[in-house]
C-alpha cells in the first residue's frame, strides 16, 4: 500500500490527514507489518508550485527519510519508492541515499522511479524537463552499477560518467529491484526494457489487459530474461458495510466477496495489487488493514 499522510493530493487523501503525522505515520506502518502487507510506499516531490498546491497539496515527505524513519519500526515488509524522481539528482547520490536505507533495513529496498511531471521542479533544480525521458533513461543505467556489488561504481554515459569513487555501505543485496512507474507508452517501453517491474499510474482495469501484453511483447522482442513483477493500483476498498459514503468506485464487501473481485487482476497477469483503504481516522485505517489481512488476504 501507498502511505498516507506522507502524500497529500486531492484525488486520494482522507480529511484526518490533514492533522496527522509521525506517530500515525508509525502506528499505519506497524500494522501493515503485522498483518502480511508486501511493501509499504512513498512517494517523492522536492517542491509543488503555487499553480498546483491547491490541487496537489505542498505536503510531501522525502520518500528517503520516511522510509528510513519506518524501517526502524518495522520487521519484514518491503519499503518502495512510489516513485522517486531520480532525474532530478545525480545518480550518486541517489545511490548513497537508498543503498544506506537497503543496507540499513536489511534489504528491505525496491527503488521505483519515474520520470516526472511537475515542471517548475525541473527547473528550479536546473535539470531538462524536456528531456526527463532521456535523463531517467541513463539514470536507470547509472543507478544499476552504482547500487550493485562493486564498491567502486562505474558509469560512462552521456550525461552522468563516474569512477574510482567508493561508497559504503553497499546495499545488503547484489541486486536492487528496480520498478518503473508511469502508463504513458514511453513509460511502458522503459519499464519493458529497463526495469525489474511495471507501476502503473492510475490505469483501469480495462486498459491493463493491453498493457501488459504490450509489455511481454517488448520483452520478447528484446531477449530479456529474468523474474518481472507486473503490479496494478486497485479500485478503492473498505473491508465489510460501510454506513457511511465511501464513493461509488469504491469495493466494498465481506472477505470472499473482495477476494472475488480481485483476483481478476491475477487473472490479468498481475503479480502485486496496490491498495488504499476508505477510513475516517487512523483507528478506521489500521482496523481495516488488520481485516484485510486476516480476512481477505488468505483468499488471494
Amino acid at each position: 500500500m501507498q502511505l498516507p499522510v506522507q502524500s497529500q493530493s486531492t484525488l486520494y487523501a482522507e480529511g484526518w490527514e490533514a492533522e496527522a503525522g509521525p506517530d500515525d505515520l508509525l502506528e499505519i506502518a506497524r500494522a501493515a507489518d503485522r498483518s502480511g502487507f508486501d511493501y509499504l510506499a512513498s512517494c517523492d516531490h522536492v517542491g509543488i508550485p503555487r499553480r498546483l498546491a491547491a490541487a496537489m497539496s505542498t505536503i510531501w515527505y522525502d520518500p528517503v527519510a520516511t522510509l528510513s524513519f519506518l524501517a526502524a519500526a518495522t520487521e519484514r515488509v518491503r519499503l518502495l519508492s512510489h516513485v522517486a524522481i531520480v532525474g532530478l539528482r545525480h545518480p550518486l547520490l541517489t545511490a548513497k541515499q537508498y543503498a544506506t536505507l537497503d543496507h540499513l533495513s536489511g534489504g528491505r529496498l525496491v527503488l521505483g522511479v519515474g520520470a516526472g511531471h511537475v515542471q517548475e521542479e525541473f527547473e528550479a533544480l536546473g535539470v531538462d524537463f524536456r528531456q526527463r525521458g532521456a535523463v531517467l533513461d541513463e539514470s536507470i543505467d547509472a543507478l544499476r552499477a552504482a547500487l550493485g556489488p562493486e564498491e567502486f561504481p562505474e558509469h560512462h554515459g552521456k550525461l552522468y560518467d563516474f569512477e574510482g569513487l567508493g561508497q559504503r555501505p553497499r546495499p545488503a543485496r547484489d541486486l536492487v529491484p528496480v520498478w518503473v512507474g508511469g502508463s504513458s507508452p514511453a513509460a511502458v517501453r522503459r519499464a519493458a526494457l529497463k526495469g525489474d517491474g511495471w507501476l502503473p499510474q492510475g490505469d483501469p482495469r480495462n486498459r491493463l489487459p493491453a498493457q501488459i501484453a504490450r509489455i511481454r511483447e517488448l520483452r520478447e522482442k528484446s531477449h530479456r530474461r529474468g523474474a518481472f513483477t507486473v503490479g496494478a493500483i486497485t479500485e478503492p476498498l473498505y473491508v465489510g458495510t460501510p454506513r457511511w459514503d465511501v464513493g461509488r468506485r469504491t469495493l466494498t464487501g465481506g472477505p470472499e466477496e473482495l477476494a472475488e473481485s480481485l483476483r481478476a487482476y491475477r487473472a490479468m497477469g498481475v503479480h502485486q495489487i496496490q491498495v488504499r483503504f476508505r477510513s475516517r481516522s487512523r483507528a478506521e485505517l489500521t482496523d481495516q488493514i488488520t481485516a484485510f489481512g486476516a480476512e481477505v488476504a488468505p483468499h488471494l
